[in-house]
């Protein structure tokens, strides 16, 4: 099997955080115009669809995208399904088996219809950061639109996930994916300053 795309589409009706700034593409100039090209522009949050939170997010002395190394984003992860969850707690990733691997992916379900954003999503519980860097965990994913509750103003989850210097990785399609091993390559934009970036995040068997 070849690689797989796990990464969401981008257009007028992708959901984005309420108030952020919605994803629009427009040709800025077109062939009928200037008579040779078209040359499209993009308007979007860095947060849109499936994205990297640097620490500089939710943290101004934290570290931005840029500061980031591309091996960070590319190498062996591990796809665990943890549907039916309403949260994700020590006892959910304690028993994982993550030897071999610095990049889990937690595939819920929980967002089913991309073109909404929903009111609310399993969230990471306090601890679970320290527990998967105990186990060698340096990128978290999931298919959600954040780790922490949709209301969080404290963001415990991306606070600590960023103690423990594990990225995180929003926004991920895995509803056809099946648990197991995978090679994974979700590289950020270089963005100057960056507190995050879109991604095309692919995966494929091992």
């Amino acid at each position: 099997m070849g690689w797989i795309d796990i990464s969401m589409p981008l257009n007028e009706t992708t959901a984005v955080w309420p108030g952020d700034t919605r994803f629009l593409f427009s040709l800025n100039w077109s062939k009928q115009h200037t008579g040779s090209v078209n040359v499209g522009k993009i308007e979007m949050s860095t947060h849109t669809g499936t994205h990297i939170d640097a620490p500089y997010h939710f943290d101004d002395s934290g570290k931005k995208i840029h500061d980031y190394n591309l091996e960070r984003f590319i190498g062996n992860a591990l796809v665990v399904s943890l549907e039916t969850k309403k949260s994700i707690c020590i006892d959910d990733v304690v028993d994982i088996d993550t030897q071999g691997v610095e990049k889990l992916l937690l595939k819920t379900n929980a967002w089913k219809d991309r073109s909404i954003f929903p009111d609310s999503i399993p969230c990471i519980e306090p601890g679970v950061a320290e527990c998967l860097a105990r186990k060698g965990i340096k990128l978290l994913g999931l298919d959600l639109p954040s780790v922490d509750p949709i209301d969080s103003k404290e963001l415990v989850a991306h606070h600590e996930l960023a103690s423990q210097d594990i990225l995180i990785l929003e926004g991920l399609v895995l509803k056809d994916v099946n648990p197991g091993h995978y090679e994974m390559v979700a590289v950020p934009l270089s963005i100057k300053g960056g507190d995050a970036s879109p991604v095309r995040a692919i995966i494929r068997p091992l």
